[in-house]
């Protein structure tokens, strides 16, 4: 008989699905004095892994700079039986290069907008992106460990 666990874990598909369904992710980095620092950010999925951008001199940064240690989650569902997510413990790669920063950028902008294209977002869309560029840094979050649960299974 298996454990109540195993049967709400998703399979390796429904992991990916879940995170190309989804555009908020929950980002917990170590703050400097040990606790939990937790943010949303928007994101997109590269090479299998949660990519995001963020202000290169943001706290979150900071932290990981400091410890790329990293957790990451992406849930769904209002009711219990609903309930379904992904969170990912690992370590986070700051991307600095600025080509891969823009990349990064126009990617989680499309995705964010729900366009399909970079150019879909107009020439002041596209300027407003490339600037922001200038601001940010990128992060890859490479995976340890992946837990999941799908609550939709109990039913």
């Amino acid at each position: 008989m298996s454990s109540g666990r195993a049967t709400v874990k998703l399979s390796d598909d429904e992991v990916r699905a879940l995170l190309e369904e989804n555009l908020k992710v929950q980002v917990a980095a170590n703050g400097h004095a040990g606790h939990p620092h937790l943010t949303t950010l928007f994101y997109v999925v590269m090479d299998g892994k949660i990519v995001f951008w963020t202000y290169g001199r943001s706290q979150k940064i900071l932290n990981l700079e400091r410890d790329p240690r990293v957790t990451a989650l992406v849930e769904d569902g209002t009711d219990y039986f609903e309930l379904r997510g992904v969170s990912i413990e690992g370590s986070a790669e700051i991307v600095r290069d600025p080509e891969a920063i823009l990349e990064i950028g126009k990617a989680v902008s499309v995705r964010m907008f729900g366009v399909e294209s970079f150019e879909a977002l107009g020439d002041v869309g596209m300027q407003a992106v490339e600037k922001q560029a200038t601001k940010r840094v990128g992060v890859v979050i490479h995976p340890d460990r992946i837990a999941s649960w799908d609550h939709r299974k109990m039913t």
